[in-house]
Protein backbone atom coordinates (compact mmCIF):
# COMPACT_ATOMS: atom_id res chain seq x y z
CA UNK A 1 0.00 0.00 0.00
CA UNK A 2 1.02 3.80 -0.75
CA UNK A 3 2.89 4.61 2.69
CA UNK A 4 1.10 7.97 2.05
CA UNK A 5 -1.93 6.81 2.97
CA UNK A 6 -1.27 4.39 5.86
CA UNK A 7 -2.26 5.40 8.87
CA UNK A 8 -4.70 4.53 11.70
CA UNK A 9 -7.26 6.62 10.46
CA UNK A 10 -7.03 4.91 7.44
CA UNK A 11 -6.66 1.74 9.65
CA UNK A 12 -10.07 2.36 11.28
CA UNK A 13 -11.90 3.02 8.25
CA UNK A 14 -10.34 -0.52 6.57
CA UNK A 15 -11.69 -2.29 9.67
CA UNK A 16 -14.66 -0.63 9.78
CA UNK A 17 -15.54 -2.28 6.37
CA UNK A 18 -13.83 -5.67 7.00
CA UNK A 19 -16.85 -5.74 10.09
CA UNK A 20 -19.67 -5.89 6.79
CA UNK A 21 -21.37 -9.04 6.03
CA UNK A 22 -24.12 -8.14 3.52
CA UNK A 23 -24.59 -5.86 0.43
CA UNK A 24 -27.34 -4.57 2.27
CA UNK A 25 -24.74 -3.76 5.40
CA UNK A 26 -22.57 -2.14 2.85
CA UNK A 27 -25.16 -0.25 1.08
CA UNK A 28 -26.22 1.56 4.56
CA UNK A 29 -22.80 2.36 5.39
CA UNK A 30 -21.46 3.79 2.32
CA UNK A 31 -24.50 5.74 1.87
CA UNK A 32 -23.64 7.38 5.61
CA UNK A 33 -20.11 7.63 4.58
CA UNK A 34 -20.30 8.90 0.66
CA UNK A 35 -21.98 11.00 -1.27
CA UNK A 36 -24.19 9.83 -4.43
CA UNK A 37 -21.26 11.41 -6.89
CA UNK A 38 -18.43 9.57 -5.00
CA UNK A 39 -20.00 5.97 -4.89
CA UNK A 40 -20.97 6.18 -8.16
CA UNK A 41 -17.65 7.27 -9.06
CA UNK A 42 -15.94 4.35 -7.49
CA UNK A 43 -18.86 2.04 -8.75
CA UNK A 44 -17.58 3.26 -12.20
CA UNK A 45 -13.94 2.49 -11.95
CA UNK A 46 -14.90 -0.99 -10.65
CA UNK A 47 -16.75 -1.52 -14.07
CA UNK A 48 -14.16 0.08 -15.84
CA UNK A 49 -12.01 -2.40 -14.41
CA UNK A 50 -13.79 -5.28 -15.34
CA UNK A 51 -13.99 -4.31 -18.54
CA UNK A 52 -10.36 -3.83 -19.22
CA UNK A 53 -9.64 -7.13 -17.36
CA UNK A 54 -12.29 -8.10 -20.06
CA UNK A 55 -10.04 -6.83 -22.93
CA UNK A 56 -12.97 -4.13 -23.94
CA UNK A 57 -11.65 -1.49 -26.22
CA UNK A 58 -11.80 2.22 -25.00
CA UNK A 59 -14.44 3.55 -26.58
CA UNK A 60 -16.87 0.78 -25.83
CA UNK A 61 -16.00 1.69 -22.37
CA UNK A 62 -16.54 4.94 -22.68
CA UNK A 63 -20.38 3.65 -24.24
CA UNK A 64 -20.95 1.40 -21.58
CA UNK A 65 -19.77 3.34 -18.38
CA UNK A 66 -19.99 6.90 -19.42
CA UNK A 67 -16.48 6.94 -17.76
CA UNK A 68 -13.68 9.48 -19.20
CA UNK A 69 -11.12 8.11 -21.26
CA UNK A 70 -8.80 9.55 -18.53
CA UNK A 71 -10.55 7.99 -15.82
CA UNK A 72 -10.01 4.37 -18.13
CA UNK A 73 -6.33 5.28 -18.78
CA UNK A 74 -6.43 5.88 -14.65
CA UNK A 75 -7.95 2.36 -13.84
CA UNK A 76 -5.63 0.77 -16.55
CA UNK A 77 -2.67 1.91 -14.92
CA UNK A 78 -3.26 0.68 -11.78
CA UNK A 79 -4.58 -2.55 -12.90
CA UNK A 80 -0.70 -2.64 -14.69
CA UNK A 81 1.13 -1.04 -12.21
CA UNK A 82 -0.51 -0.79 -9.26
CA UNK A 83 -0.60 -2.85 -5.98
CA UNK A 84 -3.06 -5.68 -7.32
CA UNK A 85 -5.94 -5.00 -5.59
CA UNK A 86 -8.31 -5.20 -8.93
CA UNK A 87 -6.66 -8.11 -9.10
CA UNK A 88 -7.51 -9.72 -5.32
CA UNK A 89 -10.88 -8.62 -6.01
CA UNK A 90 -11.61 -9.96 -9.03
CA UNK A 91 -9.86 -13.55 -7.86
CA UNK A 92 -12.09 -13.98 -4.87
CA UNK A 93 -15.40 -12.59 -6.69
CA UNK A 94 -14.77 -15.03 -9.04
CA UNK A 95 -14.16 -17.60 -6.19
CA UNK A 96 -17.14 -17.00 -4.13
CA UNK A 97 -19.28 -16.97 -7.64
CA UNK A 98 -17.98 -20.85 -7.97
CA UNK A 99 -18.73 -21.38 -4.79
CA UNK A 100 -22.39 -19.75 -5.10
CA UNK A 101 -22.99 -21.98 -8.27
CA UNK A 102 -21.58 -25.41 -6.32
CA UNK A 103 -23.77 -24.81 -3.33
CA UNK A 104 -27.33 -24.13 -5.48
CA UNK A 105 -26.02 -27.22 -8.23
CA UNK A 106 -24.96 -24.85 -10.96
CA UNK A 107 -21.77 -25.83 -12.47
CA UNK A 108 -20.22 -23.61 -15.43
Amino acid sequence: MNNKLKDEHMDDLFKAILTLETTEECYAFFEDLCTVIELKALSQRMQVAKMLVSKNVYSDIVSKTGASTATISRVNRTLNYGSDGYALVFKRLKEHEKQADGASGNNK
